[in-house]
C-alpha cells in the first residue's frame, strides 16, 4: 500500500504497475491521499479498513481477482462514495455498464492524469458542497410535486411516504429536473449539471440515459407511461408539470 499526506483520501485499484505509480505520483503531487491497491480484492479490503476515510474510489476495470465492475458493484452495496471507472473497453455497452452497477463517471484508457484529476476535483466540489453546513433554507427545503417528497436537507426521495432508495447521482438528477417543471434539459445540461463537464460523444449522452433509465425504474414509470419524466425526442428530458 502506498499512501501519502494531505486532505482528500483516494483509492485507487490498478493492476499495472507502471499505471499505477504514475497515477500515486501525480494524485500526490495535486494534494490528495492516496491509498493503492494491485487487485479488485485488495480495493475491497482497503475499503473496509478505511471506509470512514476514503472520499472517491478510481476502479481500473480489467485487473485480476475482482474486475473493477465486481468491486463497484460491491462497493454500491455498502456506500456511496463517488466510483470512477478507468477502461481501455471503449465501446458504449462497456461503459454504460459500469453506470448500471453505479459508477458516477469514466474514463477512457489511455487518458491524462490531469483529465482525471480534473473530473476527481469536479465530483469532489460537489460532494463537499453537498455536505456544506452553512446551507440556505431554500436548499434545504423539500420540492414537493404531487406525491412525489424530494429532501435536498437528507438527500432522500418519497412517493406517497414510500422510500424510494435512490442513488446519489439518481437523487441529484431527480432534484435537478424537477427544480424547473416543464423545462427541457438536454443531456448536455444534465452532463455539466451533474458530472461538471459537456457531450464530447455519444458515449457521454448515453451516461445520461442510463441513469435516466434507472431512475424510472425506481419511479414505476416508463418511457411510453411516465408519470414524472417525460422524453422529448432529439432535445432531451422533461419533469412533467403535474396539476
Amino acid at each position: 500500500m502506498i499512501v501519502s499526506k494531505l486532505r482528500h483520501t483516494i483509492l485507487i485499484a490498478e493492476d499495472d504497475i507502471r499505471t499505477r505509480t504514475a497515477l500515486v505520483n501525480s494524485l500526490t503531487a495535486s494534494g490528495y491521499q492516496v491509498i493503492a491497491a494491485v487487485d479488485g480484492q485488495e480495493a475491497l479490503q482497503y475499503f473496509h479498513t478505511d471506509s470512514n476515510t476514503i472520499d472517491l474510489v478510481v476502479l481500473d476495470v480489467l485487473m485480476p481477482k475482482l474486475d473493477g465492475f465486481q468491486v463497484c458493484q460491491r462497493l454500491r452495496t455498502i456506500s456511496d462514495v463517488p466510483i470512477i471507472m478507468a477502461t481501455v473497453l471503449g465501446s458504449s455497452s462497456d461503459r454504460v455498464t459500469g453506470l448500471e452497477m453505479g459508477a458516477n463517471d469514466y474514463i477512457v484508457k489511455p487518458f491524462s492524469t490531469k483529465e482525471l484529476i480534473a473530473r476527481i476535483r469536479s465530483i469532489l466540489r460537489r460532494v463537499t458542497k453537498r455536505q456544506d453546513p452553512v446551507l440556505s433554507e431554500v436548499q434545504r427545503s423539500a420540492i414537493k410535486i404531487g406525491q412525489l417528497v424530494i429532501d435536498p436537507a437528507t438527500r432522500r426521495a418519497y412517493i406517497d411516504g414510500h422510500y424510494l432508495g435512490l442513488t446519489e447521482i439518481e437523487f441529484r438528477l431527480i432534484e435537478l429536473l424537477a427544480s424547473r417543471p416543464g423545462h427541457i434539459f438536454s443531456r448536455g445540461d444534465i452532463l455539466e449539471a451533474l458530472w461538471g463537464y459537456d457531450a464530447s460523444s455519444a458515449a457521454d449522452t448515453k451516461t445520461v440515459d442510463v441513469h435516466i433509465s434507472r431512475l424510472r425504474i425506481k419511479l414505476n414509470e416508463t418511457t411510453h407511461n411516465p408519470k414524472y419524466i417525460v422524453t422529448i425526442r432529439g432535445r432531451g428530458y422533461m419533469f412533467l408539470v403535474q396539476r
